[in-house]
């Protein structure tokens, strides 16, 4: 880090302020590690569980992808999102064809199973105990010979003691990336902005639930 240039946002801090900061939640990009090991001294840096539940699903699709290309045909066609979504929001639709594909020997159905079972990673109390239970799920995940599963779980060990933090401080970037997808929306929605300015009311007026101005005319 003392090669880059320092964050703006730690000067507007302050030294006193960057002290007192206890806990942290980021991503695993590095230059965001680097800042915070560097600025933020005494706080307990925890990486963002739905960040990294993010890049599982990528293994997954990954997984699935492949598979569909080796097999070369319409069995895995249109069934990205049944692999991806929790069991509960699945349509009927899905659920029936997710309970048809699992009895086929497949591989992305392997790659399904040990995404549910790394869901249960999140539900443990003690560090030590999640600890436990991770070790487990790295075996079961580096025995798959499924290669994107695979580099996941080393991904995961490599960083391992800051994702454990998460059961010592459960903070998350739930509420952050709720708010992000939001300001994606409403910019879709309006095909972009011109201006900065603009997109900033537009965040404003949507996100503060402000009232609709009265039109003269009504369109039904």
């Amino acid at each position: 880090m003392s090669t880059i240039t320092k964050p703006l946002y730690f000067d507007y801090l302050g030294e006193d302020h960057c002290k007192s900061i206890e806990a942290v939640c980021c991503d695993m990009w590095a230059p965001y590690v680097d800042a915070i090991k560097e600025n933020l001294p005494n706080a307990l840096l925890v990486f963002d569980k739905f960040h990294i539940i993010r890049h599982l699903l990528n293994a997954v699709d990954d997984v699935r992808k492949e598979e569909a290309k080796r097999l070369d045909s319409d069995l895995l066609k249109k069934t990205r999102y049944i692999w991806l979504k929790n069991p509960w929001n699945l349509t009927e639709i899905q659920k029936t064809k997710l309970s048809d594909l699992e009895k086929i020997n497949l591989k992305v159905n392997r790659a399904y199973i040990l995404k549910e079972a790394f869901r249960r990673f999140w539900d443990y109390s003690y560090p030590a105990w999640a600890k436990k239970y991770l070790d487990r799920w790295f075996w079961w995940a580096t025995h798959s010979r499924l290669e994107p599963i695979r580099k996941f779980a080393w991904m995961i060990r490599r960083h391992q003691d800051d994702i454990l933090n998460y059961f010592k401080v459960r903070i998350d970037n739930g509420a952050v990336e709720g708010l992000n997808n939001k300001a994606k929306s409403i910019s879709h929605r309006a095909y972009g902005y011109r201006s900065a300015e603009t997109f900033k009311l537009a965040l404003y007026h949507s996100m503060s639930d402000l009232p609709m101005p009265q039109l003269t005319h009504k369109f039904v």
